[in-house]
């Protein structure tokens, strides 16, 4: 049964072929992977298809700081040694190194969440799928956890245009700390995390007992876990948060952060998670029938990865799929079973139902500290062609806060259209500007829903 929802899917394939390093766990590849496992089971005739424009330094500074976004733009593994002491500074170094490219594909998966944000906002879309962004370790002026850009931030600022309240929910392995301290002193925006805590795992944040601090109180909710986790509890506890979260904060929007390394068998992660059960919880938080933005995250073992966003993909469209997967440019990585299906995680449940049942009675308290829906008059008081004037929103980097009462809103920018009569044939295209110019046979297809461009709004 096809789905009744319109669904807008953004991908660019140079986003996967930049690469962090040998060592480095981080492996874009697995964009393309999932890509193209998409592709295989002819998921993208279901939905729209679009590739993002490259966000502009000025689109990335609404959230960064600017001297960051220009030594992100400015810096190359040729240059870094010049710069040590901005290296610190910006926190680039072992975790988050400095590779050919990076601040391109920066542009790139944070484009597709701020593009995925506006079909929203003009209702062109009733979810819109960036497995690319979800980076949300990032903060205000510094990288962290393999996060540069904080795309989340950003398209959440995106559609706080519209909506007076936006929900963010994680389900990546590793607390949402980046998106959490962003708006942990508004309630225009309710983060909640479920996430592994204590042991010194990264980042090290996440307890249940940070909540929001001044206007957002109680806006903070943190799941942290222990080891072990598997279906069935997560996902039990996972709806009833949810559900109560749903019915007191009222968002307009959601943005689902689907980090995958919450998977059995990743490389960094600690949880027993089944590609069923981490999709259950897309598909529960699709019922609500709100717009929806959903994007990826972490996750280090790349063919569980693709296999992961996939069946989402799948979850999304109301499609379900045969667990042989189809030939692709990729088959080889899903040997010997070449199925969707995951082998159960093996690592001892250190989660006990007394503990599950009191980190949820915390959470369900907070939550009724909270007497109703936040009131938020979004009201226009300024429109000289530039943009608006929008009311309300706190955001907080450490000990520093931003308060912005009335916050500018900046228009939808314009996205340049490519103009034949301006290029030198002689000279030879980048790889993103020919992708805007020609399809390609390895990832779109010919058909009504193929858009090789962001309509420009």
């Amino acid at each position: 049964m096809p789905s009744k929802d319109k669904i807008a899917y953004f991908y660019d394939g140079d986003v996967g072929s930049v690469y962090f390093g040998a060592k480095h766990p981080m492996k874009p590849h697995r964009l393309c992977m999932t890509h193209h496992l998409v592709l295989s089971y002819d998921l993208h005739k279901k939905m729209e298809i679009y590739r993002p424009h490259k966000a502009y330094p000025v689109e990335l500074a609404q959230f960064h700081s600017a001297d960051y976004v220009e030594f992100l733009n400015r810096i190359t593994p040729d240059t870094q040694h010049l710069f040590l002491k901005e290296l610190t500074k910006y926190n680039l170094g072992e975790d988050c190194p400095v590779f050919d490219n990076l601040f391109e594909f920066c542009q790139i998966y944070a484009g597709g969440t701020i593009d995925a944000a506006r079909r929203l906002n003009n209702q062109l879309c009733d979810i819109a799928i960036n497995w690319a962004g979800g980076l949300h370790h990032a903060k205000k002026c510094e990288a962290s956890g393999f996060c540069y850009i904080n795309d989340l931030v950003l398209g959440i600022l995106e559609l706080l245009k519209y909506h007076a309240r936006v929900l963010y929910i994680d389900i990546d392995v590793h607390h949402g700390d980046g998106v959490e301290e962003a708006f942990y002193f508004t309630d225009r925006v309710m983060t909640v995390s479920f996430h592994k805590y204590g042991d010194l795992f990264f980042p090290g944040t996440g307890d249940a007992k940070e909540i929001g601090e001044r206007e957002g109180k109680f806006y903070a909710i943190n799941v942290p876990l222990k080891d072990g986790i598997d279906d069935s509890s997560f996902t039990r506890l996972f709806k009833t948060i949810i559900s109560k979260v749903l019915e007191t904060y009222q968002p307009g929007a959601i943005v689902l952060q689907c980090g995958a390394d919450s998977l059995a068998g990743d490389r960094l992660g600690c949880f027993n998670l089944s590609i069923d059960g981490h999709a259950e919880c897309v598909s529960f938080v699709k019922r609500f029938n709100l717009p929806l933005l959903v994007t990826g995250g972490g996750g280090y073992t790349k063919e569980n990865v693709a296999r992961c966003w996939t069946v989402e993909t799948g979850v999304l469209l109301d499609t379900e799929l045969p667990n042989e997967i189809p030939e692709n440019d990729y088959i080889k990585y899903f040997a010997p079973e070449f199925s969707l299906k995951i082998p159960n995680g093996q690592i001892e449940n250190l989660n006990s139902k007394s503990y599950l049942s009191t980190i949820k009675m915390q959470v369900l308290e907070n939550l009724r500290c909270i007497q109703h829906a936040p009131s938020v008059q979004m009201q226009e008081l300024k429109d000289n062609g530039y943009g608006n004037w929008a009311f309300g929103l706190s955001l907080s980097h450490e000990t520093e806060i931003y308060y912005l009462g009335y916050i500018y809103v900046p228009p939808d920018f314009y996205i340049p259209e490519f103009d034949e009569d301006e290029q030198n044939p002689d000279e030879r295209l980048d790889q993103h500007t020919q992708d805007k110019h020609i399809q390609r046979d390895d990832e779109y297809y010919d058909g009504d829903n193929d858009n090789d461009q962001m309509d420009v709004s």
